[in-house]
């Protein structure tokens, strides 16, 4: 598998211009021999926008913008995974969704731990646990942001047999050590891939760090942004996976009984 993460500046409140920019990153995506292209949290509608207009711009999993992005991967003949602010009733969720080539959602993912007050003033925190599914002969699990920071939930989508681990994200300064430690380490404890797609730039009061990057079950880092716009393309071989986890068997050789509380 070829996979691509585009790392760029938010969109904030403009949902038309994110969806062409969408477009023009599946195209070059493609370009590269990508087959799948991952982007960053909330990339949509923006992140900070506040309350008010994350609830007016919200839609439901099968919305507008989804049966548009649905048309673009079937035109390009990729599978794309996004973030949008989802309504479900009258709650509203940090969620991403994965659309395949045939344009068919293939999951629909809840961001399950809010990030300060941001987040918490903004959506409903999900209480249903991150699930495997499977692309291309793969077996993938979404995360969204804060949820990479707890070892927790790597380890359950390993235990569940992902090989892949995808995290779009909203990552601001100063936290570039969750780029640059924690999710090498994450990729390296649990012997699955992750790739980690950020935005750069700012946005209202924050600003975004980059360093969006892909990297594989032995903690290598196989290509990594800086701080400006880029597409980061990588291939991801299978072999690796089984090597790594000869290597260093930490799911295998837990003792969980151990670790009660």
């Amino acid at each position: 598998m070829y996979l691509a993460l585009y790392q760029c500046p938010p969109g904030p409140e403009d949902v038309a211009g994110n969806l062409l920019r969408l477009e023009q990153a599946a195209q070059q995506a493609v370009q590269n021999g990508a087959d799948l292209l991952v982007l960053p949290e909330m990339f949509l509608s923006g992140y900070n926008i506040g309350a008010k207009r994350v609830a007016e711009l919200a839609e439901s999993c099968d919305g507008p913008s989804a049966l548009r992005i649905a048309e673009i991967a079937r035109q390009h003949k990729l599978c794309i995974l996004y973030g949008y602010p989802e309504r479900d009733g009258d709650a509203i969720f940090n969620s991403v969704q994965l659309i395949d080539r045939q344009g068919e959602r293939r999951a629909n993912y809840r961001k399950t731990h809010l990030y300060g007050d941001l987040d918490r003033s903004q959506f409903s925190a999900s209480d249903e646990p991150p699930a495997i599914f499977e692309l291309d002969g793969w077996k993938v699990g979404l995360l969204i942001c804060f949820d990479v920071e707890f070892p927790e939930a790597v380890r359950t989508l390993a235990l569940a047999g992902a090989d892949l681990v995808l995290v779009p994200t909203a990552n601001m300064r100063p936290y570039e050590f969750v780029a640059q430690v924690l999710v090498p380490t994450r990729a390296f404890e649990n012997q699955v891939f992750l790739a980690y797609s950020n935005y750069v730039g700012s946005e209202g009061e924050i600003e975004y760090c980059g360093l969006s990057s892909i990297v594989a079950p032995d903690g290598q880092v196989l290509t990594k942004a800086k701080h400006s716009e880029e597409l980061l393309v990588a291939e991801l071989d299978p072999q690796r996976i089984a090597l790594a986890r000869e290597g260093y068997s930490y799911v295998h050789l837990r003792r969980p009984v151990l670790y009660r509380s």
